[in-house]
């Protein structure tokens, strides 16, 4: 385990920790390669461990293999380290009805390598090779993809798909190895809700989508709990902050004597509250026979709240986040004339964090005015009193926000900050109340 950073950013090699002690590892060759790489030359693995252990004495000699760190000696016993940095990377095979040939002649299109210098392959990032895989009696186009958000899961598939097709190549499903991050399979997903206009908005239907479209089970069950690494990895409360708790506990965290969560977090609630029943009243339109007509507008209107409800919770924690770095600032000591200077310039981040949050909200807010004017024109009419508290939620959340930005405000220093922020808050606090009684009046005119 390496330990330390270097100022700029590259690794420090101080020690290599072994059963709890320490070695010196300043006498062993190291090199760097990946996204830690000094050299381009070096950001590929396989050319740093070109000729293996073997080729290493000669490799040494030569200039341009002198080593990170260490001395270009040749150890026997030791031979050379190679470390690191990169992004996750997804093992993933496309399993196909062909001889192993076939698979890897699709696999020399696709990967970044292609055919050698002259006949490069199409996607950025990825390797690729073509095997049989005999327990499973099918061929496979095995990859790496080293770079997931530049080359996605679903453009490396396709594109099997595509070349498969112009073969007269049957593609039954894929196949995972291993673990992968849960922004993999939504982009996955999203890629084929856009394609297919398709309506998904629950991410435990997109996940399901991604397993569908890619026949991820088709070699052996796809569970998502156990495969995505964000469903596996167990948080401790402290780590899942206030919106993991249940209603009564949030509602006492807010009644003890502490000063967050307070209304700010509370706000945030409110408004996620208010987003969630602008969705609800899309939900109860969406599907019904009766309203079948207006699918398309729900289609449309739906997932701004679905999306909001889902970033306001987040500033439930965020608020209370960023009050508490101010409250850091107080503790810090201020004996000497630099100590002050450093708190006082802390605690002023912490103030503009304070209000930085609230003022989000009501931004945020701000983006569902024009929506949920439709949805109360438009939704399920045995709703209306959903879409009514939809509406004084939301309404009642931006006036939270205004306050909080109001009284943090008094202790900045910054005048042109200050000024900004008041006039935007005042102005977001107007719209809500206009908003808010437009949509109020039109729900009453409903029958």
């Amino acid at each position: 385990m390496m330990d330390g950073w270097r100022d700029d950013g590259g690794w420090m090699m101080d020690g290599w920790r072994d059963d709890g002690g320490m070695m010196d590892i300043r006498h062993l060759t190291v090199y760097l390669y990946g996204e830690a790489a000094r050299k381009d030359s070096r950001r590929n693995l396989p050319s740093v461990r070109a000729g293996e252990y073997e080729a290493l004495p000669e490799k040494l000699k030569r200039e341009e293999w002198v080593p990170d760190y260490g001395p270009a000696t040749f150890v026997s016993s030791w031979g050379a380290t190679v470390t690191g940095a990169r992004k996750f990377l997804i093992a993933y095979n496309v399993n196909l009805i062909s001889t192993k040939e076939q698979a890897h002649r699709i696999a020399l299109d696709i990967r970044e390598q292609g055919r050698g210098k002259d006949q490069p392959g199409l996607l950025k990032k990825v390797q690729g090779m073509g095997w049989y895989l005999e327990e499973a009696n099918i061929a496979q186009v095995s990859t790496n993809i080293l770079d997931y958000e530049l080359t996605p899961l679903h453009t490396v598939y396709e594109e099997v798909c595509r070349d498969a097709e112009d073969l007269k190549l049957p593609v039954v499903g894929s196949q995972i190895v291993g673990l992968i991050p849960l922004k993999a399979v939504l982009d996955c997903a999203d890629f084929y809700i856009q394609r297919d206009r398709l309506f998904v908005i629950e991410e435990e239907h997109k996940v399901r989508l991604v397993i569908s479209k890619l026949g991820l089970d088709s070699l052996g069950p796809f569970n998502p709990k156990e495969r995505i690494i964000e469903y596996m990895v167990e948080k401790s409360q402290e780590d899942r902050g206030l919106v993991s708790l249940s209603l009564q506990q949030f509602v006492c965290s807010v009644g003890a004597r502490t000063a967050a969560p307070g209304g700010g977090s509370v706000s945030a609630a409110v408004a996620a509250l208010g987003a969630a029943l602008g969705a609800m009243v899309g939900q109860m339109t969406y599907g019904k026979k009766q309203f079948e007509k207006l699918d398309s507008v729900m289609r449309r209107l739906i997932p701004p709240f679905h999306r909001a409800a889902s970033d306001l919770l987040a500033m439930v924690d965020a608020d209370s986040n960023a009050f508490s770095s101010y409250m850091a600032a107080l503790k810090m000591p201020k004996t000497t004339s630099d100590e002050m200077k450093r708190r006082d310039a802390a605690m002023q981040d912490g103030l503009k964090k304070a209000v930085g949050v609230p003022l989000s909200l009501a931004e945020r807010v701000h983006l569902l005015w024009p929506c949920l004017k439709e949805m109360v024109l438009y939704g399920n009419i045995a709703c209306k009193s959903d879409a009514q508290v939809a509406a004084k939620a939301l309404e009642t959340a931006v006036f939270g926000a205004y306050y909080n930005v109001v009284i943090n405000l008094t202790d900045i220093t910054d005048d042109s900050f200050k000024t900004a922020t008041q006039k935007r808050a005042s102005t977001l606090l107007q719209e809500a109340k206009e908003n808010t009684a437009v949509i109020l009046d039109a729900a009453e005119k409903r029958s």
